[in-house]
């Protein structure tokens, strides 16, 4: 008589059949994977350095202070009447969060295709560690910006925060989808146009000057540009809306940008996720032979 034993699979392995599938119970089945990677990302970043992680301390600080001896001093540009560093360290902050979960997401099939060549996991995990471990350099430099503030509201120059920053939030969430949702775009098409890298990190660098980060929004808001308020045109930019908002509800600077441009950063933010996952989908099918 043949005894047989009944299989029990933990794991099934079956090709995407939608562009826009995206397994979140396989996910969440890996977060122990996504936590692994997590810190690795924050463990290898600064290994082996003097300083370690006071480099992401030090790297806001610097970069505070010339801004305000470029834009404050030379360039003269005001700052709503908030004090220089408040406000220069609340908008590098915030651009420093998006920025670096960009470039990160972007590179996440070239950085990581050997390990995708010899084990299966979730592709998404890479960029969704990415976003995570940027978040935790985020909270520490988003304490500076904290100890900064107590300074300035001990000697009776900090200006009074609003209600608009109980969206903090909403306005970090959407920071990380539109890092996600831009990243695995290029992510995608830089496994088969290598050069495309180059271009993207010059893109970056330029994005951050089209963005209220080293000038409020006010400094243009009034003046015409083919027609249009060259505010409204900046507004444009999905990151603008959610960095103005948390400069005016942290700082009370300007004024706010309103829930239509908010609204309008949102949507952009869904649509580029969607656009994103179905790109990463289709070719993640593929990537091994190009990459």
């Amino acid at each position: 008589m043949v005894q047989t034993t009944e299989e029990n699979w933990t794991t099934v392995i079956k090709p995407r059949t939608g562009l826009f599938e995206v397994n979140l119970k396989e996910i969440w089945d890996y977060r122990d994977l996504l936590t692994l990677f997590v810190k690795r990302t924050i463990t290898v970043q600064y290994k082996q350095t003097i300083l370690g992680p006071l480099w992401w301390l030090i790297q806001p600080a610097l970069t505070v202070i010339m801004y305000m001896v470029v834009f404050g001093g030379i360039a003269g540009i005001p700052t709503d009447g908030i004090p220089q560093p408040l406000f220069y360290l609340g908008g590098v902050c915030m651009w420093q969060y998006f920025s670096s979960c960009l470039t990160g997401t972007s590179n996440t099939f070239v950085s990581n295709s050997g390990i995708f060549g010899k084990v299966y996991f979730p592709r998404l995990i890479m960029p969704l560690a990415t976003v995570t471990s940027n978040l935790v350099r985020f909270g520490i430099q988003l304490g500076l910006f904290i100890i900064v503030y107590v300074y300035y509201a001990i000697v009776g120059q900090a200006p009074s925060p609003n209600w608009y920053l109980l969206l903090f939030p909403l306005l970090v969430l959407m920071m990380a989808g539109l890092a996600l949702g831009f990243g695995i775009i290029i992510s995608s098409m830089t496994t088969k146009y290598r050069d495309l890298q180059v271009l993207f990190s010059f893109v970056v660098q330029l994005w951050m000057y089209a963005t209220p980060i080293v000038y409020p929004l006010s400094r243009v808001a009034g003046k015409q540009k083919w027609g249009f308020d060259v505010a409204d045109i900046m507004c444009l930019n999905p990151v603008t809306p959610v960095i103005e908002t948390f400069k005016y509800g942290a700082l009370s600077a300007g004024e706010f940008v309103g829930w239509g441009w908010l609204a309008y950063s949102f949507i952009v933010m869904l649509v580029l996720l969607a656009i994103g996952i179905l790109i990463f989908n289709k070719v993640q099918k593929s990537f091994m032979d190009t990459v």
